[in-house]
């Protein structure tokens, strides 16, 4: 059902998101929309709709067609850019945007897909040098109020049932790309170390995932860390956001990486970070200061990292704290949201 009522007739942007399993594309996309909502008239299409802006269905697109005024469709995947051209081709008004993140050459598919646009949007100076053609950089926004630190963060961590009085996390789709082994490594060492820590894993384990997944809960298992090392499985928006906020350390450990949303919503949460350089990392990391950054999959430069980090939470503590203001001065919701509607006035 719509989340409020809209006339299709009066439309001004559709935000597809024609992707059934959750994803950080999800996630990112329903963050920002309901804030593009209050900017414009949009309406959402396709599955996890958020709160805050309506949804439309196939019945509304139709009335869309043959349309004098043009309505954006803004994508953020292959398919959506296909099924942009394909409506565009068989008569509806479309004005296509596309939102680029990925940090290496596209494919020949994807090229073509772009050259297809009225406008490019990259998250990144990075992304953008891949496109080939001109785009504007917008980087992605957390909303500050949702990822927040939590009144007590010590009850915060007792709520979750875990040994000891702080965790580390490191949150995203258990699989090589994300680094989980090398999270898991650097955990099986520094874990005997540190008793008062435990350490979660964070997101799903898609099918194809599980004989990875189920090789590094033999590794947990082999050193009798089964109780302090835990992988939860695909949570609950809101079960998601309660982790980040019982977390005194978060670890980013991708190899390789769109934008990377948890290094923003972590620091948001004010945890201390460690992160891998991929991704947005190193525009959003201030070295020593919001976090420390380390080469991807080198489990002996993570350990080093996040070691003094573990001796000394008071020290993790201040650093989530100066993470978190960063968030608020470089990396709004409302600011990310302010530059994609500029885009949209330029186009209609």
């Amino acid at each position: 059902m719509p989340t409020q009522s809209f006339s299709a007739a009066d439309l001004d942007v559709i935000v597809p998101n024609l992707h059934r399993r959750y994803s950080g594309v999800t996630a990112t996309n329903r963050m920002v929309a309901p804030k593009l909502a209050v900017r414009c008239r949009a309406a959402w299409f396709g599955s996890h709709a958020p709160e805050g802006i309506p949804r439309m269905g196939a019945v509304d697109l139709l009335h869309l067609w043959g349309r004098r005024r043009p309505v954006i469709w803004h994508a953020r995947r292959n398919n959506e850019m296909i099924a942009g051209v394909l409506l565009r081709a068989l008569g509806w008004p479309l004005k296509l945007v596309f939102t680029s993140a990925a940090q290496r050459h596209h494919t020949w598919i994807t090229r073509w897909l772009i050259r297809q646009t009225d406008a490019i949007i990259a998250t990144s100076d990075i992304s953008a040098s891949y496109l080939k053609r001109e785009a504007t950089v917008i980087t992605h926004g957390v909303d500050t109020d949702v990822y927040a630190p939590p009144p007590d963060r010590a009850a915060a961590f007792a709520e979750s049932g875990l040994p000891g009085a702080y965790a580390i996390g490191c949150f995203g789709r258990v699989r090589a790309q994300k680094g989980s082994d090398v999270f898991v490594e650097a955990m099986c060492r520094l874990l005997p170390q540190h008793s008062d820590f435990s350490a979660v894993l964070v997101g799903a384990v898609t099918p194809e995932q599980m004989p990875f997944a189920n090789e590094l809960r033999k590794k947990i298992a082999a050193v009798g860390l089964t109780q302090r090392i835990i992988i939860t499985g695909e949570l609950e928006i809101a079960e998601v956001q309660r982790w980040y906020q019982r977390l005194t350390i978060y670890a980013f450990t991708s190899r390789n990486e769109g934008f990377g949303l948890t290094l923003i919503e972590a620091m948001a949460a004010g945890a201390a970070l460690v992160a891998a350089r991929a991704g947005a990392a190193e525009i959003v990391v201030e070295q020593g200061v919001t976090g420390v950054l380390v080469p991807p999959g080198d489990v002996d430069t993570l350990v080093a990292a996040l070691e003094p980090l573990m001796r000394d939470p008071a020290a993790a503590h201040a650093m989530g704290e100066r993470a978190r203001a960063r968030v608020i001065e470089q990396f709004s919701l409302e600011a990310e949201a302010d530059k994609i509607a500029a885009v949209y006035r330029r186009l209609v």
